[in-house]
């Protein structure tokens, strides 16, 4: 999904009818004169900086260079980025999660996943397959919470690949668990409630072994290397 990013808030008006008229500001097609540079060096930003050029260049793309901004605004911006220039996400903290600009095959791509975070996964599908009989609820599901637990512990770089890798995972704890329901009570459909002791015999070994990778229309997925004997 692209990423929109509105910087209108951050600029006034050539024609100076905005009423917003911040201190020191200036006009982007004076970003490098000598006068512009030492304004932003006494305000502390590091011009050379990934942080730096990656807000200039948002900025460039998002107006033109009749448009104004000042230190303060750039600097607000730059918290925006890690030290690589790459987008800090507001609701993790984390980067390297902004798909934007990169392609479906260098992201939906298999990796290795710790065990314990298969594990904490496995477990959250199966309480929650079991409280809500099935039936996925966006509402009360802890899903995020498990990829966010995944990717705060990952390497930046393979942060997306994980994150949609973990994701194959869940599918596949979630048809077993379908299939084990079925095989328990061939009447049972999502919403019904589940027999009891019909999930106790899966574990998350047992399905991680029966897991092969194959190339699927939009990327690597894991598919069941045969069935499963629950």
């Amino acid at each position: 999904m692209s990423k929109i990013t509105d910087y209108a808030f951050l600029f006034q008006n050539s024609s100076g009818k905005s009423a917003f008229n911040p201190i020191g500001s200036f006009q982007l097609s004076q970003l490098n004169s000598s006068a512009v540079q030492s304004q932003l060096k006494a305000a502390g930003i590091n011009t050379n900086s990934k942080q730096y050029k990656t807000v200039i260049s948002k900025m460039m793309q998002n107006a033109n260079g009749m448009m104004y901004t000042n230190p303060a605004a750039i600097k607000n911006l730059m918290k925006n980025y890690d030290k690589d220039g790459d987008y800090i996400s507001p609701a993790t903290g984390l980067a390297g999660m902004d798909a934007t600009d990169i392609p479906i095959s260098q992201r939906h791509v298999i990796i290795d996943i710790p065990e314990k975070n298969r594990q904490e996964m496995f477990d959250n599908a199966k309480r929650e397959f079991l409280e809500e009989n099935g039936i996925a609820n966006g509402d009360t599901t802890k899903r995020s919470d498990v990829f966010y637990h995944y990717q705060k512990s990952a390497k930046k770089r393979d942060r997306l690949k994980g994150t949609w890798t973990l994701e194959q995972y869940e599918r596949q704890y979630n048809q077993a668990f379908y299939d084990a329901a079925k095989a328990a009570d061939p009447t049972w459909k999502p919403g019904k409630a589940i027999k009891a002791g019909a999930l106790d015999g899966i574990t998350r070994e047992q399905i991680d072994k029966s897991l092969t990778v194959t190339m699927g229309q939009y990327g690597e997925i894991f598919k069941r290397g045969f069935d499963l004997k629950l």
